[in-house]
């Protein structure tokens, strides 16, 4: 008999291959995996997204089937104590047995972090902008991004996906002092979304696109309209939201 909990991670993804287990290199989710069998429980978990290389995560949800013999908060600390420091299990709550981190999840909300000024403490979570940023301008490009929308110009080449359209709540750039914060929430978002995004941003702040070519290269729905992406050690998962019931066992 085994019962199903929710794992709330979070980890620096600046010396892993991201999220998804893969042979030959070290992963966040292979890394977790590694840990469960040390102690005697080769399981595998389902996380809700799959951050590339070098991405870093507040908020991260998985998914495990535990025997019902194990003890959850005693799992954590054990877990936690075998994890290394840069990986860290927040949370194992129990929840219902049909629930899915992946495709239960309603909404996700990422960040993005830029500095206008060097700094050796936040170069492994920060994109260092040496370029004059108009911030005015890139808030005016993000209200174009708000509500449904084809994503297809923001999407990596070859994505697996069924379709590319995203609806998305939030997106605003926010500053403070010398640091520069993009939030982003949405249903879905497809593969690369986020960096492709803000490397496009990084070009309207720079005054090189207007705010407006931003709804013009939404509609072109080709991935060469947008500009290059931005580097990943900016980029966070902030948060997985998910429905209340899937929080409530049955």
């Amino acid at each position: 008999m085994t019962k199903r909990h929710f794992l709330v991670i979070t980890y620096k993804g600046t010396g892993y291959h991201g999220w998804q287990r893969q042979k030959g290199v070290s992963t966040i989710q292979g890394t977790i995996e590694d840990a469960l069998a040390r102690l005697r429980l080769p399981l595998l978990i389902s996380g809700s997204s799959r951050t590339d290389k070098g991405v870093h995560a507040q908020h991260q949800v998985a998914h495990i089937d535990l025997p019902t013999s194990v003890e959850s908060a005693v799992l954590m600390k054990k877990l936690n104590a075998l994890l290394p420091p840069d990986i860290y299990i927040q949370e194992l709550k129990e929840v219902p047995p049909e629930a899915h981190a992946r495709f239960d999840a309603i909404g996700r909300t990422y960040s993005y972090h830029i500095t206008k000024v060097p700094n050796p403490f936040l170069t492994e979570t920060s994109y260092y902008s040496p370029y004059p940023l108009d911030v005015n301008k890139m808030n005016e490009a993000a209200t174009l991004l708000l509500g449904e929308h084809n994503c297809k110009s923001f999407c990596k080449g070859h994505a697996d996906v069924p379709n590319h359209h995203c609806h998305i709540t939030m997106a605003g750039w926010h500053q403070k002092g010398d640091q520069l914060t993009f939030l982003i929430s949405a249903n879905r978002f497809v593969h690369g979304m986020v960096r492709a995004i803000v490397g496009t941003f990084v070009e309207v702040g720079r005054q090189r696109l207007k705010p407006d070519d931003f709804g013009e290269i939404i509609a072109k729905q080709d991935r060469c309209a947008a500009k290059s992406a931005a580097p990943p050690q900016g980029l966070f998962l902030a948060e997985v939201a998910y429905p209340p019931h899937v929080y409530t066992r049955t």
